[in-house]
């Protein structure tokens, strides 16, 4: 059953809306990282532990169908409101307490599933089909499909590793080099970071149209190799330094954020799309959960907060991305109908 295009558009619009509120709070628990490790005296692999559990219920609450429609106002929303969390979270902390910033967070959630319990209409559910509904083996058979999500998983790993302590890695820069950051505080950084990252995942993805999908994909996965393997030990070295590595990481990080979620649809077969990207987000989250866990077990093997320390965290990241690309690189998925090099690489 298909609903008409206004009933559709305001379909779209009420789930978006829920998730800018669901969204507001999280990024309260990155930006109070600093502060909550030392009044709760966590280790980094503690503070790891509660970044990564966000991603793990995720992964057990997703929903496997996804409107191909509402895909770009979905993303637009979790980017802006993602971004603009670390700035509210920074402010409510400030203003009224780090506990008020978190009830705040579980207010906005509280907001966004009445919205959706209250707002979106129900429908009948849909007739039974002859393929088993949990039966994912057709799905993993896709390979260029699989290659796509393979890489994503890697791709959200490495983006949420950078989201989960970006603010914890700044705010040490500034304290260890006695430089106040000003105007352009931590907070301010992955505020401003994840607004331009949506922008990035735009123009990747029609960069993936002009230039060949599995091309620009590879290309970014080696650029964030590269600087994130030497943005630890180069970031330490001082305040500034550090915030022009984290933009230019984060830039590349989400490049081709659009690209890989485009492909593993697009090589999809139709009729298993929801599945595919079932299979898709799992992945996606798996490596979400990851890589902040990295990031806190390798600080404390290093001895905790220090350039070194730094400097091997995200040079661990950046290993589990080169494994990432020589796996996508192997499985040579194909790019899709209407990219500019699709008449001479295979779909699947």
């Amino acid at each position: 059953m298909f609903l008409a295009a206004p009933a559709a558009a305001r379909l779209v619009a009420i789930v978006c809306a829920a998730q800018v509120f669901v969204q507001l709070g999280a990024g309260y628990w990155p930006v109070l990282l600093p502060e909550l490790m030392g009044r709760w005296s966590l280790s980094n692999s503690q503070a790891g532990w509660i970044t990564s559990a966000f991603y793990a219920a995720y992964m057990v609450c997703v929903d496997a169908k996804m409107m191909s429609r509402a895909v770009t106002g979905h993303a637009a929303s979790i980017g802006i409101s993602g971004a603009a969390s670390y700035v509210l979270g920074e402010l409510l902390a400030q203003a009224f307490g780090w506990r008020l910033a978190f009830a705040s967070a579980g207010l906005t959630a509280a907001i966004a599933w009445l919205t959706v319990a209250l707002a979106v209409p129900g429908r009948p559910p849909p007739a039974k089909s002859g393929t088993a509904l949990f039966d994912f083996r057709p799905v993993l058979r896709n390979r260029s499909a699989v290659a796509y999500s393979l890489a994503y998983c890697v791709h959200t790993l490495e983006m949420n590793a950078l989201r989960g302590w970006g603010v914890a890695f700044l705010t040490w820069v500034a304290a260890s080099t006695g430089l106040s950051a000003g105007l352009l505080s931590p907070a301010v950084v992955i505020t401003a970071l994840g607004l331009l990252g949506t922008v990035m995942s735009v123009l990747g993805n029609e960069a993936s149209i002009r230039l060949g999908r599995r091309r620009l994909i590879t290309a970014a996965m080696g650029l964030s190799i590269v600087v994130g393997a030497s943005i630890g030990f180069l970031g330490s070295a001082g305040y500034w330094i550090a915030v022009g590595l984290i933009v230019l990481y984060g830039m590349i990080i989400w490049l081709d954020s659009s690209s890989l979620t485009a492909g593993a649809a697009g090589s999809a077969e139709p009729s298993r799309r929801g599945a595919q990207l079932a299979v898709h987000s799992m992945l996606g989250y798996a490596g979400g959960f990851v890589g902040p866990l990295a990031i806190g077990w390798t600080l404390d093997a290093a001895g905790g907060m220090s350039a070194l320390g730094w400097g091997l965290s995200f040079a661990v990241v950046a290993a589990l991305m080169a494994m990432g690309l020589v796996v996508f690189t192997l499985l040579r998925p194909g790019d899709l109908e209407g990219d500019r090099p699709a008449s001479f690489t295979s779909r699947n």
